[in-house]
This record gives structure tokens, C-alpha cells and sequence, in this order.
């Protein structure tokens, strides 16, 4: 059995193991990694050794740690190898075990988009759409605030009607987020939790991004992953990322970046708190983001392009259109739950 668990920014660690009554057996270790003294590669085979196969991630890890608590690790840690013993073992999966699917819906209007996120979602759950990633495009203007938020702390609906914006909620928590047709970026991972076994909300938000975090820097963007849930560079801002986890073993994540921005009308909508800020730096939503846009010159479809090119030329994609069914389903489902001013406003 065989596992690879490549760290971010960092080495390459690589588990082949046996599972013998349960216990794992017959461990190697190995990788590009740097450590010190060379017996401690040892002392790691011989702390998983006999381990029940059923063991936690923590559980692993600890053992991994106490083995080397004197010794020498540079470009990988327990944790690293934790995640490959559980790759080993068929727990978790990687990138390189999915065949993904770039799935083109087309623009669609702001209850559309919540839906087809939902039905998706299930989709994948179910086993009967493969992984999936979603670039979606915006038929119109939008305010979309988190599961757990309050419509009337987040949102000036007086202000949202005048900008011709409607305003939904989507199933994920997190912050609200305003978008434009033409002016954001805006994308959704659908996933199996296996891909993010183990990982805390912020570990598996990084994970899941660390592609376009890649993409962006080959633009010539300084981007970088700032916890708990924020991607940025040193000009500010760039966009935010929301998870959410089904009990069908799926990840529904999704991220949402500022190619451009109307300033003036993103400030006018939104309700941004002092305390929310007082942390921040800023005294504006309008200067806490920095678009795309004025960091590469490019367009829109460019930098969406870039992205894509780099998901696929780093773990694969088959392309595929929104079939019929899917179509209908999302369609039901927005009228029935998304446009219902009752789930809008849920937490008044």
C-alpha cells in the first residue's frame, strides 16, 4: 500500500506499508525531504509499526512526533507523514486520485448560481457526477451573505435596490461578498471529504486553494493564503474562500476574488462593522481589497483562462457542458429555496 503527501512550500514524504490484523506493518518512509540524524527515519518506521490501521491522523502524528522529538526535520513534519500513512491506507485522497470536471453552467442570475452550487454538491455526494470544479459566470449583480449571518447587520437592502443588486444567501458560512458581471472571479470546488481528511477548516481552505494561489503568482501577483479564510497580496485583499462540509462526504468550497470593483457601490451595500475592521488595518471595505485587475493588466478572461490552464496542467480536467437534468433541478430548487425571501432572510 501506498501513500505520497506532498507538503505545501515544502518536501515530498512517501509511506509504503502493509496491514497485518489490523496493524500496520512493514513500514518505509521516504522522501525528498532533510533529516537529522539519519536514525531518526528509523525511529519514525519503528513508532508506526504495530499502530492500529484505524488510527486518527492525531494519533498518527503524535506518535510520529514523540519519535523525533529530538531530532532534526526540514521540509516536512509528523503531520506530513500522518497524511501519507492515511493515503497508504486509502483514507485519503490526493489530487493525483480524482478525475476532475470543468463544468461550464454559463451566466446565471444570483439564485441560480446558490442552487446549482446545491445540486452539484449533492451530485458529487452521491456518486453520480465525478469531482467537480465550477468557474462561474454572472448574469447580474449580487450580494451574497453567509449561512449564519444577519441579513440586517450585513446588508443596506435600500442601497442593494438602487444598485440594481439582488441579495442571497448561500448554504456555507462566512462573509458576505459583493459581485459584478465582468468584475469578479468566482469559483467552487466540489470534492470528496477524503481529500481533506483530517484537515482543520483553515488547513483545508489553503489546501484546496494552494492551485490558485500558484496561478496568481505566475501572473506576477505577490498572492498568499492568509488564515482563516482570506487569499492576498502585500497591495491588499484579493478575495475569500467559504467551505462547506455535507453529511453526503463532499466539500463544497468556493471562492470569490475581485477582478475589479465598484468601490463606491460595494461600500454603500455592505455594512462593514468597526469591530470587524478593527483587527484589519482599514477603515473601508473599499481599501481592504485590491483587484486582479490592477496587479496584471489582463483581462478578465485571461487571468480565468491562466487559472484553468494551471488546475489542468497540474492535476487534469475533462470539460463538460450543464447537462438537461442538472439544469432543471437547480432551476426548481432556486425558486423554491434561493429567491425565497424566507431563507434570505432567515437570521433577520
Amino acid at each position: 500500500m501506498h501513500g505520497e503527501f506532498k507538503v505545501s512550500g515544502g518536501k515530498l514524504v512517501v509511506v509504503d506499508l502493509e496491514v497485518r490484523d489490523d496493524r500496520i506493518a512493514q513500514v518505509v518512509v521516504s522522501g525528498d525531504f532533510f533529516l537529522e540524524p539519519d536514525e531518526a527515519l528509523d525511529d519514525i518506521t519503528a513508532a508506526l509499526d504495530g499502530i492500529p490501521a484505524s488510527a486518527s491522523l492525531a494519533q498518527l502524528e503524535h506518535a510520529v512526533a514523540a519519535a523525533t522529538r529530538e531530532a532534526t526535520l526540514v521540509g516536512f513534519d509528523a503531520r506530513s507523514v500522518a497524511f501519507a500513512v492515511l493515503r497508504a491506507l486509502g483514507r485519503s485522497t490526493g489530487w493525483g486520485d480524482l478525475d476532475v470536471e470543468l463544468l461550464d453552467t454559463g451566466p446565471q442570475h444570483p439564485a441560480m448560481q446558490m442552487a446549482l452550487d446545491e445540486v452539484i454538491a449533492r451530485q458529487v455526494g452521491a456518486g453520480v457526477r465525478p469531482p467537480t470544479l465550477r468557474v462561474w459566470e454572472w448574469a447580474s449583480n449580487a450580494v451574497i451573505i453567509g449561512s449564519f449571518q444577519s441579513l440586517s447587520n450585513e446588508v443596506d437592502l435600500e442601497a442593494a435596490a438602487r444598485h440594481h443588486t439582488t441579495v442571497v444567501r448561500r448554504i456555507s458560512g462566512g462573509g458576505a461578498m459583493f459581485v459584478e458581471p465582468g468584475n469578479t472571479i468566482t469559483y467552487s470546488l466540489y470534492v470528496p471529504t477524503s481529500l481533506v481528511e483530517g484537515m482543520s477548516f483553515a488547513e483545508s481552505s489553503a489546501f484546496l486553494d494552494a492551485w490558485v494561489i500558484r496561478a496568481l503568482r505566475e501572473l506576477g501577483v505577490d498572492a498568499s493564503y492568509v488564515p482563516l479564510n482570506d487569499i492576498a497580496s502585500p497591495a491588499g485583499k484579493i478575495g475569500g474562500a467559504a467551505q462547506k462540509r455535507l453529511a453526503s462526504k463532499v466539500v463544497l468550497h468556493h471562492v470569490t476574488m475581485s477582478y475589479d470593483m465598484d468601490a463606491a457601490a460595494m461600500t454603500d451595500i455592505l455594512r462593514i462593522g468597526r469591530e470587524k475592521l478593527s483587527d484589519k488595518g482599514h477603515v473601508s471595505a473599499g481599501k481592504r481589497v485590491d483587484p486582479i485587475r490592477s496587479q496584471t493588466g489582463l483581462s478578465r478572461a485571461a487571468v480565468v483562462e491562466a487559472m484553468i490552464g494551471h488546475f489542468e496542467r497540474s492535476y487534469g480536467l475533462t470539460r463538460v457542458d450543464l447537462d438537461e437534468p442538472t439544469r432543471e433541478e437547480a432551476a426548481s430548487l432556486a425558486t423554491a429555496k434561493y429567491a425565497d425571501p424566507a431563507w434570505t432572510a432567515r437570521i433577520p
